[in-house]
């Protein structure tokens, strides 16, 4: 049976990458030729302009990247017509072979959550092929997520030790035994890993965790060497490329690094005109900083992958 953990590993192999490119659109980064037709009162208006700009953005980095990332939280601000254009992006990526991996970081009750892991690995139009999950409810919070993807062949990513600065705030809270939160659930995570690995020795349940906390990696990757990590926070929130070599095993595997903002608004950097950048010189920037940061991600891995 497929394991999801393979067909992203073989899509890195291929494509020499592990990158992942968020789509966080947020309007008021728009140059002016995406927003010469919008209303800001007018959401179908707002839709249009999200799906237009994503199509550029994919279109720069679909040969260069394994995945991009939608936000959700940046769709479902405009309502049906947010939806939309989220559902026409994930239509449009895989036009161009992308995984997708939709930031939705949800977790509810347990019937609940059966119900949100439908609509996110299933076959609807919502769905993508991974989807972050917040396990902080308990095992009957996500494990309906681990059911669906294992039916639909899926993956997803459970949230584990984030890249955020307050992350500590919760998940750096020591249990009775001494323990950290976030390291209690790698324990839990372990077993579900352990039982459910592919070809490559990866489960299709992976975590995040943040590019910001590297000392923390090395140690949540003794507990979870079957888990490929999803790596947010690298570029714009501040994690560094250097720090990014304990992310992955010996071969170069086991991580997906995250970069949103940096990337895909990396025509406004340095310059004070960005407002009136076109669609030729939008899409040209941000595909060599794609290209960039994925060679600075690969400076860290192995130097020569294996071809299959």
């Amino acid at each position: 049976m497929l394991n999801f953990a393979d067909v992203l590993i073989d899509e890195s192999i291929k494509k020499r990458s592990a990158l992942v490119v968020g789509l966080d659109p947020d309007l008021s980064y728009f140059p002016d030729f995406l927003l010469q037709d919008v209303q800001l009162t007018s959401n179908e208006s707002v839709g249009e302009a999200i799906y237009a700009f994503n199509k550029i953005v994919i279109d720069a980095v679909a040969d260069h990247v394994i995945a991009v990332k939608p936000q959700l939280a940046y769709y479902e601000v405009y309502g049906s017509h947010g939806i939309r254009a989220l559902e026409r992006t994930i239509s449009y990526a895989r036009t161009k072979s992308l995984i997708v991996i939709n930031d939705a970081k949800r977790g509810d009750i347990d019937s609940t959550s059966a119900a949100y892991a439908r609509a996110f690995l299933s076959d609807s139009s919502l769905s993508g092929d991974m989807v972050t999950v917040n396990p902080f409810l308990g095992s009957d919070g996500y494990l309906p997520f681990v059911d669906a993807a294992r039916e639909h062949n899926k993956g997803i990513f459970l949230l584990l030790k984030t890249s955020n600065p307050s992350s500590h705030e919760l998940q750096d809270l020591k249990l009775d035994t001494g323990e950290k939160l976030y390291f209690k659930l790698a324990d839990d995570i372990k077993p579900l890993a352990e039982k459910t690995k592919g070809k490559h020795n990866y489960s299709f349940i992976g975590a995040v965790v943040g590019a910001t906390y590297p000392e923390e990696a090395k140690l949540i990757r003794q507990k979870l060497p079957h888990s490929i990590f999803l790596v947010p926070g690298f570029g714009a929130q501040g994690g560094k490329a250097e720090d990014l070599g304990v992310f992955f095993d010996k071969n170069g595997n086991g991580a997906l690094i995250s970069s949103s903002r940096g990337i895909i608004y990396c025509y406004r950097n340095g310059r004070e005109d960005w407002k009136s950048v076109s669609e030729a010189e939008m899409r040209r920037q941000i595909e060599e900083t794609t290209v960039k940061a994925n060679e600075e991600i690969n400076h860290v891995r192995l130097k020569s992958l294996p071809i299959i």
